[in-house]
């Protein structure tokens, strides 16, 4: 459980930000015994961010957190709840929303690890799983809930007995994120059923007009810590961009997983659809992709997640839903497959990997359709890509395998549809641990039979660019 937060907190001393060696944890007023968890979860040194926020916050007062990614938030607002917790112990003491289900999950396993010693209990609710199991766990009063704000609004409003009429903290986490994923009428639900008299901390990348409002709205008398006000990528982070046709994308894409093989990969496409034919694209040639996207019940998202962090599947084919606060360490490369349309979010995609101090790789690419959005990143991160260097003929010897692994993709695509219209509700076959991507085997194995080989057999080809995945 250490490891996540571990490597958030290991990049923090590489965000850019000079962190002076002398102040500890014990410094800035942390307890001993938050002290210890600290020394266990093998952070060392408070983040810049942390150093700035814990003296306010353990003063009890509103924080403004403006910080990047990766720069050590969730102890910056985990370490004064807890230790707040442990003066007044309470049920139902704090609430943390943030903008999707896997940041959820990963902020509980920070809150679990930091008091692990006191016994502290959380609930994560989120949508895609059973409202009457979150139930039963709010039910139990939990110290910390952690919630994406629909779920946590149904709740509110449809679970009898359970409100937040006690709770002295509530964090707000990528507030940005969360107002721009149209979250604001489900904050303004919340803000009016909680306590006013409570501690509030917001924490976001951008100081948008919406959060300014937010701010307004929900804080008393804040005080504002920034960290770095220049959106910037770490140093060791080498960042190329590839200028092809898009009808040969796909081919590039393979070419370059076939190139960089032995290294785990984050592809991000902008579409759930296309997430989940990638993966199937790749899969057909051998290579181990897992798909990671909105449309994926929770437990298959969660299921994707955990088998790339074990190192089971070496390329992770997902959405932004994976672009902003997961601590996955080992990423070497980065392909952004479909260019983002916000240029912020190429900082966040990016910075899956180069964390912790290690080196990492960037591949962005940017079609005849995609210019545009290209100039606005470079303008935004102050400096220009490189050009990945590319051997066209070589790439186009590719061109029938990727074009039959195409097909077969379509067809496995509409199988999937088609399965999901006959299935009936809650009779997913494996729904809690297979992807769909995985399902799809029964249609490749009919098209290997009319081939003429044996049912899932690879080609010649594919099973060297297998081996070497």
């Amino acid at each position: 459980m250490a490891a996540p937060a571990e490597d958030e907190q290991a990049n923090n001393t590489n965000s850019g930000a000079e962190i002076t060696e002398k102040v500890t944890f014990r410094s800035l007023g942390v307890t001993d015994v938050l002290c210890e968890a600290c020394d266990q979860l093998g952070w060392k040194t408070p983040s810049k961010i942390q150093q700035e926020s814990l003296p306010l916050a353990l003063q009890g007062k509103d924080v403004i957190g403006l910080a990047e990614t990766g720069s050590g938030k969730t102890g910056a607002f985990a370490i004064p709840i807890i230790q707040a917790l442990l003066e007044n112990p309470q049920r139902l003491f704090g609430l943390i929303l943030t903008p999707t289900r896997e940041l959820a999950f990963q902020i509980s396993e920070q809150f679990e690890a930091l008091g692990s010693s006191i016994g502290i209990k959380c609930a994560v609710i989120v949508g895609g799983i059973d409202m009457m199991t979150q139930a039963i766990h709010l039910a139990k009063k939990p110290h910390v809930v952690i919630a994406t704000p629909g779920r946590l609004v149904d709740h509110l409003e449809n679970t009898k007995g359970f409100n937040l009429r006690a709770l002295k903290y509530l964090v707000m986490d990528e507030a940005d994120r969360i107002l721009n994923m149209d979250f604001e009428a489900e904050v303004d639900k919340i803000l009016k059923v909680i306590p006013r008299d409570r501690h509030t901390y917001l924490f976001s990348a951008t100081m948008t007009k919406k959060v300014a409002k937010l701010q307004r709205a929900s804080l008393q008398d804040p005080v504002k810590v920034e960290v770095s006000t220049k959106y910037q990528t770490v140093e060791k982070l080498q960042q190329h961009y590839i200028f092809i046709p898009t009808k040969y994308k796909d081919c590039y894409l393979v070419s370059i997983l076939n190139e960089l093989a032995g290294n785990s990969f984050m592809i991000f496409c902008s579409t759930c659809n296309n997430t989940t034919r990638v993966a199937l694209m790749l899969r057909n040639l051998g290579l181990n992709a897992i798909p990671l996207h909105g449309q994926m019940g929770q437990n298959k998202r969660l299921g994707s997640l955990n088998k790339f962090k074990s190192k089971t599947r070496s390329i992770l084919v997902a959405t932004d839903v994976a672009s902003r606060g997961l601590d996955i360490p080992h990423v070497d490369v980065v392909l952004n497959f479909d260019i983002p349309t916000h240029s912020k979010d190429y900082i966040h995609r990016v910075g899956r990997t180069a964390r912790a101090g290690r080196s990492g790789k960037a591949i962005t690419f940017v079609t005849q359709y995609d210019v545009e959005l290209y100039q606005r990143i470079e303008y935004l991160i102050g400096k220009q890509l490189t050009l990945y260097p590319s051997e066209e003929q070589e790439v186009m010897l590719l061109m029938e395998r990727v074009s039959e692994a195409q097909r077969i993709a379509k067809m496995e695509l509409r199988d999937m549809e088609d399965n999901k219209k006959k299935r009936p509700a809650g009779g997913a076959k494996n729904a809690d641990d297979a992807d769909d991507t995985e399902d799809a085997l029964g249609v490749r194995k009919k098209v290997k039979k009319s081939h003429g080989g044996k049912p899932g057999q690879k080609s010649q080809g594919n099973r060297k660019m297998s081996k070497r995945h």
